[in-house]
């Protein structure tokens, strides 16, 4: 008989978080800009002479507003490029969507009124993904807007996205990059720069504001996911007693079957026409 699996306390999930985490990687290269520029130079593999990060703390219980993001953003020191990175453990079948979310609000944060389109920064729209979501086999899927008609020319908008995936990490011939993405999946350090991500992965456990935070995080998504649950459950017995009553039904059965009141019933059938008969 195979065993049930033991749900995790907040506390042991906290304990177990490991690089995969997008609140504890986005805590551990916010809070460490020069770790946060040598992944970004081992990922896109040139040289950043130094990155500014966003000088606000985005992280926060708001899960109402879009700009609830754990993204790091980062701009380099001549102005001329901004960096989106990201963690994510799980395939949420949004994340080509999100790129795109993320590359509006950046344009839109860089061209103030009156600026050329000319003044747009490139940017680098990074996603470190631990299952291959295109499903190809790839370690790594670079985009850029190329013409369907003749993919040889490209627009030139200066925007990028990569996706790298952490379970197809062997693939990859930069043996950086491979050893970042294995530590994602095996929380193992087998280099210089992953031994020190991997010593700020267990300062950021020792972090007790940081772990408070995480806390109330977490409760809040749980909060967030059953009130959806709970809301699809009642949108589902509203649409069952429209059906029943258009089909015929008494309010009254309609209240039993459902685990309604009568007057509940009433109220959500009182805008639709009524049945031509009603059976007891």
């Amino acid at each position: 008989m195979n065993e049930v699996k033991k749900k995790q306390t907040l506390e042991e999930k906290w304990q177990n978080a490991t690089l995969a985490n997008n609140f504890i990687f986005y805590k551990i290269m916010r809070n460490n800009p020069d770790v946060c520029k040598e992944l970004l130079e081992i990922l896109l593999e040139f040289k950043i002479e130094r990155i500014e990060m966003s000088q606000e703390e985005e992280i926060n219980i708001d899960f109402d507003s879009k700009g609830v993001r754990l993204d790091v953003y980062a701009k380099d020191a001549d102005g001329l490029k901004v960096y989106n990175i990201e963690v994510q453990a799980a395939d949420t079948k949004e994340l080509p969507e999100r790129s795109r979310y993320y590359q509006g609000v950046i344009d839109v944060d860089l061209l103030k009124s009156g600026q050329k389109y000319k003044d747009l920064k490139t940017s680098y729209i990074i996603f470190i993904c631990v299952d291959d979501i295109f499903k190809e086999g790839l370690a790594k899927y670079t985009f850029e807007n190329l013409c369907a008609e003749n993919p040889k020319i490209k627009l030139g908008d200066r925007a990028y996205k990569y996706f790298f995936i952490s379970k197809n990490c062997a693939k990859l011939l930069d043996e950086r990059q491979k050893a970042f993405l294995r530590m994602v999946t095996e929380n193992k350090a087998s280099d210089k720069f992953t031994g020190r991500v991997l010593e700020l992965l267990r300062d950021a456990k020792r972090n007790t504001q940081w772990r408070k935070q995480y806390m109330e995080w977490e409760r809040e998504k749980t909060y967030i996911r059953e009130d959806a649950i709970e809301e699809g459950r009642q949108e589902k017995a509203i649409e069952a007693a429209r059906s029943f009553y258009a089909n015929g039904v008494s309010v009254e059965l309609i209240a039993k079957s459902l685990n309604m009141t009568v007057e509940q019933v009433k109220e959500i059938v009182s805008g639709e026409s009524k049945p031509q008969s009603q059976t007891n």
